[in-house]
């Protein structure tokens, strides 16, 4: 569906082809106003119809859409104790080469069922609640902040 087509009901033509047919029209209906008024209510039902088949590939291509963007999404459950990364999304001030998008390991506190994690920072009592997309587990070793 082009946007022209969604607005009008018909395809775009050059404008020497609106004037040929805006001849043609003329001349087929002989000025009939009521040709021209059941000629209209046509239109009006074809333009329903597209805009009926446009919200339907709409619609379609969200769905497609919605399942390529889940399959993507990592299921990834979280224990109390564990320890954890935490993706910094904020991080602007070096090149993404040169840095790592990965902060220190936190320890996870509480994880719900729904997502949302609460984590502590290990050696400090300061807790907050992130997103659990934004954690990967931490494997040991030396992190490079």
């Amino acid at each position: 569906m082009f946007p022209y087509q969604l607005v009008y009901g018909k395809v775009c033509h050059l404008p020497v082809e609106l004037e040929h047919k805006a001849y043609w029209a003329i001349r087929y209906l002989n000025l009939d106003s009521e040709a021209a008024g059941i000629k209209r209510m046509l239109q009006l039902n074809k333009l329903d119809e597209f805009r009926y088949s446009a919200y339907e590939n709409a619609k379609l291509y969200k769905e497609k859409t919605k399942l390529l963007h889940d399959k993507k999404i990592s299921i990834r459950v979280f224990e109390p104790r564990q320890r954890v990364l935490l993706y910094n999304s904020r991080l602007k001030f070096f090149f993404r080469k040169l840095k790592s998008r990965w902060s220190k390991s936190f320890v996870v506190t509480r994880a719900s069922p729904y997502g949302h994690v609460e984590i502590q920072e290990e050696n400090s009592d300061r807790k907050f609640t992130v997103n659990g997309q934004r954690l990967k587990h931490y494997l040991g070793g030396e992190i490079n902040c």
